[in-house]
């Protein structure tokens, strides 16, 4: 599966359903900008899931805009951290890779950033994940995590005029990897690493975790 400049293929081929939380996401790849390394590459989420990583996918309407990079900004801000706990992240727009490039050098509140930068521009995997807004072909502000086994466990999608915190962003992924290394517990609103969490009891609710645990 790829994701390239070629819009002759069916959709249908490549990405049957819409994302689901709880599901698994099909491995894909897109043509991507990295800052890091100054040069064009590939971002390939099946390589990715074989590397045992997590995955952040950090969806937004478009380069050279208002809000965007000040949540890229913020983004990258809470790179490390993300980073430290597995993940690889990379922000995905219906921009083109060479796009990504000139908006990296001319806006100063990306100088910071150091994760890929995807280029979805022929909207396939923004439809996949339901953020495509098929007035405007552009992408809405969601953010999706995915776990080491391709499983998508987090979904958030924002309206163009809404930006996102990433500090809630660690806070989740900071509570997924730790539910992946104890799955028999589960964490409240608010949790935060060294908060108390929960055990699921016996009843219907337990019964239920028990079962999409399994």
């Amino acid at each position: 599966m790829s994701c390239g400049c070629d819009t002759d293929h069916n959709h249908d081929e490549m990405f049957p359903e819409f994302a689901r939380v709880g599901q698994a996401v099909p491995p894909f790849v897109m043509e991507s900008f990295d800052p890091a390394e100054g040069g064009f590459c590939e971002v390939d989420l099946g390589a990715l899931r074989e590397q045992g990583k997590w995955v952040v996918l950090f969806f937004y309407p478009a380069d050279f805009t208002f809000v965007c990079p000040t949540e890229l900004a913020d983004l990258a801000a809470k790179h490390e951290k993300l980073t430290g706990l597995g993940a690889e992240v990379i922000s995905v727009s219906t921009d083109t890779k060479f796009t990504h490039l000139a908006w990296k050098n001319d806006e100063r509140l990306l100088a910071d950033v150091k994760f890929k930068m995807a280029s979805d521009a022929t909207g396939e995997v923004s439809r996949f994940f339901d953020v495509w807004d098929y007035d405007s072909g552009l992408a809405l502000r969601g953010t999706f995590v995915i776990n080491p086994e391709g499983m998508l466990v987090s979904a958030e999608v924002n309206y163009y005029n809404v930006g996102r915190n990433a500090e809630e962003l660690v806070r989740k992924m900071e509570a997924n990897a730790y539910l992946k290394d104890h799955p028999e517990q589960a964490c409240p609103a608010k949790w935060t690493p060294g908060s108390k969490t929960l055990t699921p009891g016996e009843g219907l609710v337990g019964k239920v975790y028990e079962a999409l645990n399994e």
